[in-house]
């Protein structure tokens, strides 16, 4: 179990999680936040050369966000992909659709066109398709080009799906989760890229040398958090040949890991006493809760 450290409970501090999707997320001294960059799974953004851009559909009459990213201008890849599995968006059935396309919500000049990039990699979801599969046309909006990236075929096949599986199944297990808050990504900065690949329309894309997801958990007024951090390579796994569960525990750590790597303040719109609990576990207390 994780310690009450890492795990606050909200409701003595007199804060709440809402799973209604109209942008309100966090109620301090009953005055609510209500744009979507104050969402509990939006990290702090950049205060120039990027674009925030949010997708929803309609679930009956609730407007539900499929998912939510920051675009970098000039990098022409997304800095962070964020998202959450709860009641509306736990669900399945829709199946993949692979409607590729350019994202409609980004101008023209940055698109990068929706066919495969000039490597042998592929267009590597980051929030995956399967992450997505409750409604069709959620999951049609997980094929924009903004929800890509440029990964290796057996990375992405064989080793990140385990990461993805892993944090699927904890977003659709209810029991374990009311709410699952999910940011997924993969370094551009300089020295943490693995060069650049052209896209088909023929634009430079930086392709990441490290990959990572930070995940935090609110259960029955308490919040926990959880990252993965994992290098962009060939680990040897191809032909259908996956990579065990076992690479769980060689990957966790502490979101507080992963803000030093990324420079991006994740889950910054919890209050500061609990982000600073949650982020900062030690690596055997995140196994032991987690894993």
């Amino acid at each position: 179990m994780a310690t009450m450290s890492a795990i606050m409970m909200i409701s003595a501090l007199g804060y709440s999680s809402c799973s209604k999707d109209d942008g309100d997320d966090i109620v301090i001294s009953k005055v609510k936040l209500g744009k979507y960059e104050s969402r509990i799974e939006v990290p702090k953004l950049k205060t120039s050369g990027t674009q925030f851009i949010t997708h929803s559909t309609k679930i009956g009459k609730d407007s539900v966000m499929t998912y939510c990213l920051e675009y970098d201008l000039n990098k022409l890849h997304s800095r962070w992909v964020a998202f959450r599995f709860d009641g509306s968006t736990r669900g399945m059935g829709s199946g993949r659709t692979d409607a590729w396309a350019d994202d409609p919500k980004l101008a023209k000049k940055y698109q990068i066109g929706p066919g495969t990039f000039s490597w042998g990699g592929v267009r590597g979801h980051i929030c995956a398709s399967y992450d997505r599969q409750y409604s069709k046309e959620a999951n049609r909006q997980t094929f924009y080009m903004t929800n890509m990236t440029p990964m290796q075929y057996d990375f992405n096949s064989y080793y990140w799906t385990i990461l993805e599986q892993f944090v699927q199944e904890k977003g659709r297990n209810a029991s374990f989760a009311d709410t699952l808050y999910v940011v997924k990504g993969g370094t551009i900065e300089n020295g943490m890229t693995n060069g650049t690949v052209k896209s088909s329309a023929g634009k430079s894309i930086v392709i990441p040398k490290y990959y990572y997801i930070a995940v935090l958990r609110f259960k029955a007024g308490k919040y926990d958090a959880v990252g993965f951090w994992v290098e962009h390579k060939d680990y040897g796994y191809k032909d259908g040949n996956y990579a065990s569960r076992d690479i769980l525990a060689k990957h966790i750590c502490n979101v507080d890991f992963l803000e030093k790597q990324t420079g991006i303040d994740f889950f910054h719109n919890l209050p500061n006493s609990i982000e600073e609990a949650v982020e900062s576990e030690d690596k055997a207390t995140l196994i032991n809760t987690w894993l």
